[in-house]
Formats: C-alpha cells, structure tokens, sequence
C-alpha cells in the first residue's frame, strides 16, 4: 500500500497547478483513477469551465458517513531555493520532496491509494473523497463543495475529516478570515490645498487607524480563545496605494486588509461597525467634495472558523487512529471551517509537517505517509461495523 501511495504521490506532484490556474489535467487524473476503479465521479465546474472540483461516494447509501477532503492546487516556487526539481518527487533519507508532497498531496495519495481497500471492505456507512481546487488563494471551493455533498447524494454525510499537514494530530479548529478592499475617492489639486480638498490618502489613513482601534477593542471585549496564537481576532492592513506626486493632493487611495476571527466573534460585527463609520465619514467629506466615497468590498470572502467539540465522536475516533491524543488548533484558515458551516462535523488531520508548506525543498516523511495509511484503514474498520 506505501508503494502504490508513493507511485500516486509521484503523479500528482508532476502536475504544477497552482492557486487560482486551471486544475483540469490533476482533476482528469484523479477521475480516471477512480473510474478505472468503478467508482462513480462527479464534478463540481466552476462558471468559466477550466476547474473542477471532484466527489465520489464508495459504501452504501447510508447516513452516518464520512468526507475525506482535501485541495488539487499549490503554491508558487518561484523564487525560491530548491534543491531538487519541486514538480518531481525526490526521495532523499526517508524524506519524499516535492511542491505539495506535505500540502497536501500526500493525503490525497493515501486517500486514492486506499480506495481499493475501501470498495473491498464490507463498509455499513459511506467514505466519500472530495478533492477542490482554488484553496490556495481563498478557499475558493470548498463552500460550494461542501454544500454539494451535504445534498447531492439521497443520504445524509455527518463526517469531514480534512488532511491537511498536522503531523497527524487532531486539530479542532483554526480562525476564519476575510479579505477585503477598501478604496477611498477624493479630490485632486495643488498641496498647498490640502485644508480645502479631500485627501484620499488622509482618509484613508484615518481608517487604518480606526481599524486598528478595532482591533484592541477586540483585543480587550471579543472573544479570548487561549487555544490560539494571538487568542483573539485580529486585523491587518498588508497593502496601500495612492496619489501621483509628492505635491498633488491624492483623488484616489486602495488599502487590502484582513480580519481573522476566532470562534466566537463574528465578522459581521466588525463589517458592520466600519461600514457605519464610513458614512458618517462620507457625510463629512462631501461637504467639501460632493464626489467623496468609501467603497469596500470582498477581496476574498469569509472562510469561516472552524471549532469543533473536544468530546465529539470524530475527535475521539481520530484520537484512537492516530495514537494522538492531545489536540490543538491551526493559526491558518482552511476548508474545514467551510464544511462545519455546511453541517459537518469537521477537524484537520493529515500527514506532513505545516513548516514545510509553502516553502521550498517541501518534504512529506515516509513513515507519515505510512501512519496516515494506518490511520485510513482503521477508519475503514469503524465504518464497517
């Protein structure tokens, strides 16, 4: 089984599809795979027709079953300093190297090189796998995926048990994140003006300000989680742009920013709050510019927070397959969280180390390939009594 999970490790790291490219070639892949098996696949398109979610159900038709989930696309190499060719897998000690060999390919080998097993095991619930695209730049998929299998198929799934790279420890929950873009229109003129024109650099300023006076009132009112690294919501302005010249008065500023939300606060709130005191920022600024405005608007939108009970039935399986009895959280947002939203009960668990994503010589260790084999298969069992 290790050897034909390596063989499948092989394939699916030779296809450099990164976030946000089309995935048809690892898609059609996986496909083939599964339908030389006789499993049923069905795709989830995306509007344009170049990517393609993936979905297959293996055991009867039967409540109760489980999702095994993970992503197609990769991060970039570019850049970086890699020792072996990042698309083709180098074995060197008992470390397999590639790009995704961690996130998470791997998972997705073990994954399809265990489906032999699962259609030969007398299952009494269902093992589904479910493969997107676009996780990379956004979780882009995964809602659409979830909400798919949750209704797609004449039973009801309760499982989702998503590989990413946790060293095989159980991982109950990460924080939700949204992406937005805020820009700010003004009037343009002569500096020496600056009192009588509107400065969307200025105001744009002062906004940054008042969202990072959110923050430490998140900071001191919201949710406190201490299973988080920082334990609270958090917001962050990574991009700002504007004006033409150092003596023009700036007409037009954009700024990215990001909230990260622990579970138990809601990005609503803060949403809310900003709007609000944008228009009463804009009422002000058109008294001087009629043509004054705040826009914001999703760069990339909610992926919502994953938490998941200590007690639930997931956690103490995963628990007993993995020999991993003490959980934790992820400080990344991931498809869990989307399959939680959608009526999952959802954690991460997979093989491969998350300090080896996304960076170059990324390696998945043979022996963690071989426990989440283990892992698999003792999942296998509990679905077929």
């Amino acid at each position: 089984m290790l050897q034909e999970t390596i063989r499948i490790l092989k394939d699916l790291v030779a296809f450099p599809v990164l976030g946000g490219e089309s995935n048809l070639s690892i898609a059609g892949y996986i496909a083939e795979y599964l339908e030389g098996l006789g499993v049923e696949v069905h795709f989830i398109p995306n509007a344009a027709g170049d990517k393609r979610s993936i979905h297959c159900r293996i055991g009867p038709t039967a409540d109760g079953g489980i999702v095994l989930s993970g992503h197609t696309d990769v991060v970039p190499v570019a850049g970086q300093d890699w020792q072996t060719d990042p698309f083709t897998l180098t074995k060197i000690g008992d470390k397999w190297y590639a790009r995704g060999s961690a996130d998470m390919k791997g998972f997705l080998a073990c994954c399809l090189a265990m489906a032999p097993a699962f259609l030969k095991a007398d299952l009494k619930r269902p093992i589904y796998l479910a493969f997107s695209y676009d996780e990379e730049v956004g979780c882009l998929a995964g809602a659409e995926l979830a909400e798919t299998i949750m209704h797609f198929y004449p039973e009801r799934p309760r499982y989702a048990l998503i590989g990413e790279p946790s060293m095989l420890q159980p991982l109950l929950g990460h924080k939700g994140i949204c992406v937005l873009k805020t820009t700010v229109l003004g009037s343009a003129g002569h500096s020496s003006r600056i009192k009588s024109e509107v400065s969307a650099i200025h105001e744009a300023a002062k906004l940054v300000v008042w969202l990072e006076n959110k923050m430490n009132d998140l900071v001191e009112n919201g949710t406190n989680d201490p299973r988080f690294t920082p334990p609270h919501s958090s917001i962050h302005i990574g991009q700002i742009a504007g004006g033409v010249a150092p003596n023009v008065i700036a007409d037009k500023c954009t700024f990215y920013w990001d909230v990260r939300i622990v579970p138990g606060d809601r990005l609503e709130d803060v949403l809310e709050a900003f709007a609000a005191h944008c228009a009463e920022t804009e009422e002000t600024l058109r008294k001087r510019f009629s043509g004054s405005a705040i826009i914001t608007e999703e760069d990339h939108p909610l992926v919502p927070p994953l938490s998941c009970p200590e007690d639930a039935d997931l956690v103490q399986w995963v628990k007993t397959w993995t020999g991993n009895t003490h959980t934790s959280t992820a400080a990344y947002a991931a498809e869990a969280g989307q399959f939680a939203e959608a009526g999952f009960e959802a954690l991460i668990c997979g093989p491969g180390d998350i300090a080896q994503a996304h960076r170059a010589n990324e390696f998945v260790a043979e022996e963690q390939l071989a426990k989440c084999l283990d892992m698999l298969g003792s999942l296998m069992l509990e679905f077929s009594k």
